[in-house]
């Protein structure tokens, strides 16, 4: 579990991170010429959120004070975060979870909901999104699923250190850079759990896109969207992705990807697989 002072580095990191990427344009200010900061100036956001420059500097310096959720919401706020980058913020004044409760296998109402989803590939992810099952569509979709073994059986090693994955997925950078700012928005009550920490120095040792954009510190909530896929063999595939929560296992995920009307991407994956 970390300490104090983890949570102070945390939450400053976070802060400089989000106000580095805020434009003053975004906030009403204006951008003018010779700033040196590409974003807001640390007075610019006690500003705003109506705090002293002092306190806040101290805050982004990780220094040892106090912030209510009160405070922290309105510099969130002042830097134009969203619902997700609000409880985000929030997130980093708790110490986490030191260990995951999850179920090791899918279980069994989950599997079965899986293969009810066919033909369309989905999969279940556990609580830092290693794979935990998966219905025969998916395997057709990324036949690799069912080699790997831990820790890189992860829907995040899959994105950014299986280089088949950048010729699978169409605007691979697009698709990637969104589902890791999904990622640890949806992991911040475990970061510290050492499997945790483990996959996350692996990405940042196998993968340098990871490793820098996990740095920017981006978070966001999951957002329905379409993906489209290269297929050696059913060609361009189009799926609507989409995310689900059994309310029996909230620490579980599940993913579908679900037939667009009018296209036929589930059947000829279906039927193509065989010709790989």
């Amino acid at each position: 579990m970390a300490n104090g002072s983890d949570h102070r580095k945390e939450l400053a990191e976070f802060l400089r991170s989000r106000r580095e990427a805020t434009r003053p344009e975004q906030v009403g200010l204006p951008s003018g010429r010779g700033r040196r900061t590409p974003g807001l100036r640390r007075e610019e956001v006690a500003m705003l959120a109506g705090v002293s420059l002092t306190w806040y500097t101290w805050l982004e310096q990780g220094r040892r004070i106090n912030a209510s959720h009160d405070v922290l919401l309105a510099i969130g706020r002042a830097m134009r975060l969203d619902e997700a980058g609000l409880e985000h913020l929030l997130s980093l004044t708790e110490p986490g979870t030191a260990t995951i409760a999850a179920p090791a296998e899918a279980p069994s109402a989950v599997v079965r909901l899986l293969e009810a989803l066919m033909p369309a590939p989905a999969y279940v992810l556990g609580p830092i999104w290693e794979f935990v099952g998966w219905n025969t569509a998916q395997a057709r979709l990324y036949p690799r699923i069912i080699e790997l073994e831990a820790p890189r059986r992860n829907l995040m090693w899959v994105l950014f250190a299986d280089p088949s994955t950048r010729e699978l997925i169409v605007d691979w950078d697009i698709h990637a850079r969104q589902a890791l700012a999904e990622f640890r928005s949806a992991t911040s009550s475990v970061r510290h759990d050492p499997a945790m920490v483990e996959l996350v120095e692996l990405l940042c040792d196998e993968s340098a896109e990871f490793a820098d954009w996990w740095r920017e510190h981006d978070v966001s909530g999951f957002e329905t969207r379409l993906r489209r896929f290269r297929h050696p063999a059913a060609g361009e595939l189009t799926f609507e992705y989409q995310q689900l929560t059994p309310a029996e296992w909230p620490s579980l995920r599940i993913v579908a990807q679900l037939p667009v009307p009018g296209d036929d991407s589930a059947e000829r994956l279906a039927v193509r697989h065989y010709l790989v």
